[in-house]
């Protein structure tokens, strides 16, 4: 069992698509113990509202978090899917995944993009726009980065194990070694209410060469920086 590691971190960077927009839901101030009734009564009128809002169930009452910025932190957690698994969950629950630095961020979602573009044999070309989010964290998480089953490149199944193990007696979430940008460190955690709400920071354009996404855009200063 990996030990407990203390996680201070004064900025943690998250990379989302620009294409999802808040959740009125989770950004108003009613008591999260009541979304189910008010999205239940919504529905009457607007029958795809559960699709958006995802799957409430998996984020116990408790643990929810409303408010400005609520929608980045329970997203992760509502839209989950198997045919989506990552290194720390096999797509039954999910996580929310962070770096020390904006260059960690963008290198793991610059990969697992690439992943996707290559899977639907996408044409090169500026693809889609990202979103820099940037919270802090400061808690207790287990500490994976001695253990080298779980940064295997491609072979999530000692990680997600190990994970499921912890979130089952009741970790914050694990600390771990980027795999995608050498010398950075990840977190992925357990539930939303154990960072502030993200503020959004930089929007980035991706390009897809045919085979990786060799180069990014920062969307305000114009500037492409080679990956």
């Amino acid at each position: 069992m990996p030990e407990l590691a203390s996680v201070r971190w004064p900025k943690a960077y998250r990379l989302i698509r620009s294409i999802y927009p808040p959740i009125d839901l989770f950004e108003d101030i009613a008591d999260p113990s009541d979304w189910e009734a008010l999205a239940s009564a919504e529905a009457k009128t607007n029958p795809r509202l559960w699709q958006h809002l995802g799957r409430l169930d998996l984020v116990p009452v408790e643990r929810r978090v409303s408010g400005p910025g609520a929608s980045y932190l329970m997203a992760p957690f509502v839209h989950v899917s198997h045919d989506r698994p990552g290194r720390f969950t096999d797509g039954s629950y999910g996580v929310f995944s962070v770096g020390d630095r904006e260059e960690v961020s963008i290198r793991e979602v610059a990969h697992h993009h690439a992943k996707v573009m290559r899977s639907t044999d996408e044409p090169p070309g500026w693809t889609s726009q990202f979103r820099m989010l940037v919270t802090s964290l400061d808690l207790q998480l287990h500490d994976a980065r001695p253990f080298g089953a779980c940064h295997d490149p491609d072979d999530y199944s000692p990680s997600q194990a190990l994970a499921r193990q912890l979130r089952n007696a009741g970790s914050n979430g694990v600390l771990y070694r980027s795999i995608r940008s050498p010398g950075g460190e990840c977190a992925a955690l357990f539930w939303p209410d154990l960072m502030p709400a993200p503020v959004q920071a930089d929007h980035y354009d991706f390009h897809w060469d045919g085979s990786r996404v060799d180069r990014i855009r920062n969307c305000g200063s114009q500037a492409i920086f080679a990956l």
